[in-house]
């Protein structure tokens, strides 16, 4: 076992000969410094265990000393006692205002060195074996801390997969692949994330919309898979899928699903209030509708549909640019098309042809 070391502080030789004299007989390991600079040079060398530190000295005396030493939070706990030849009680609370934790009065006695030496070493040990516990506690808790984030992680990137797989679901029957819900949720992102959302609105986003269309479970096939126009007939079916995926959604405790709720229920309304199912206009759309309703609408431009070959870009983007502050939100259009090279990205990413990537989802956009 190590010896408790003790720093001896005093700018007279002889004193710091009898200290050393007078403890080394104890088992303890000596060391001495001349000042008060020495001695913090000293303590951060070899961090004692205990300090006797004398008051009148050059350069810097023992109050500023021990003042110093107790500022700093790696030397606070070190035990200090201040041996003096000063007896009055002004000194002495000035010692204990400096951060002294004892006093030894010259001519030091023998018997009572000792005990105050081995009383002030069982302090600065149990105080080490705190600061040790603390530690080993905090490090404890930052592993475990780091094992629930994995874990959270875990969690997150699953629940996204099931999400999208049920999203597709939805929609398997009048898309060619899932890769859609892919592209929307992805370019919905990115523009969410331009228009200066938070990083967690935006993640809430990336989870939500692939659910924008969960109401079509409840839509015939016939509707779904008729290659030409509907029918006005076919058309008022056909939009009740915003509301009933409004109604899949509703209740739920999860934050993302009940975002999912209001995207459902939003992304067909229109700018100019002629959208539906609710007839909203301009603000009153969430913006969540308002993101999602330009991503998906760019979505079905530019891909193949039962009723429709796909757009060219150029086609497509001059749809958007048309529908801008009719359809779409004004500044929801700018900010798709100020993150346009993003939006390519995302589109090249996630091709209907490749289906090799759809599942990896719990992926920030691109």
């Amino acid at each position: 076992m190590e010896k408790p070391r003790i720093l001896v502080v005093d700018d007279e030789e002889r004193n710091l000969r009898l200290m050393e004299a007078l403890l080394m007989p104890l088992g303890y390991s000596f060391f001495s410094a001349n000042d008060g600079e020495e001695a913090i040079e000293k303590v951060a060398e070899i961090s004692p265990d205990l300090i006797l530190l004398d008051v009148m000295m050059p350069k810097m005396d023992g109050f500023e000393t021990a003042k110093r030493l107790k500022e700093k939070d790696g030397t606070a706990i070190i035990p200090i006692v201040m041996v003096t030849s000063l007896s009055g009680v002004a000194d002495r609370v000035r010692a204990l205002e400096s951060g002294a934790d004892d006093f030894l009065t010259k001519p030091v006695d023998k018997t009572e060195l000792a005990a105050r030496v081995q009383s002030l070493l069982k302090v600065k040990a149990y105080n080490d074996h705190m600061q040790n516990y603390q530690k080993a506690l905090e490090d404890a808790v930052e592993k475990q801390t780091g094992q629930l984030r994995l874990a959270f992680e875990k969690i997150r990137k699953a629940s996204l997969e099931t999400i999208y797989r049920l999203s597709r679901a939805a929609e398997y029957k009048d898309e060619d692949t899932g890769a859609h819900t892919l592209r929307m949720s992805n370019y919905s992102a990115a523009v969410a994330r331009k228009m200066g959302l938070n990083e967690k609105t935006v993640e809430s986003i990336l989870y939500a919309a692939p659910m924008h269309d969960i109401g079509k479970i409840g839509t015939p096939d016939r509707i779904l898979l008729k290659p030409g126009k509907l029918d006005a007939d076919e058309w008022k079916i056909m939009k009740e899928h915003a509301a009933n995926g409004g109604r899949i959604l509703e209740g739920s405790g999860a934050g993302f699903i009940e975002l999912g709720r209001v995207i459902a229920m939003s992304h067909h309304e229109k700018w100019d209030g002629n959208g539906y199912p609710n007839g909203l206009k301009g603000k009153k759309i969430p913006l969540a509708g308002r993101i999602t309703a330009i991503a998906d609408v760019f979505d079905a431009l530019t891909t193949r549909r039962p009723y429709k070959e796909p757009f060219s870009l150029e086609k497509s983007y001059a749809i958007l640019r048309e529908g801008r502050g009719s359809h779409f939100d004004p500044n929801v259009v700018d900010a798709f098309f100020a993150v346009e090279d993003e939006i390519l990205r995302i589109r090249d990413k996630y091709r209907d042809e490749d289906v090799s990537f759809l599942f990896k989802l719990a992926e920030k956009p691109v």
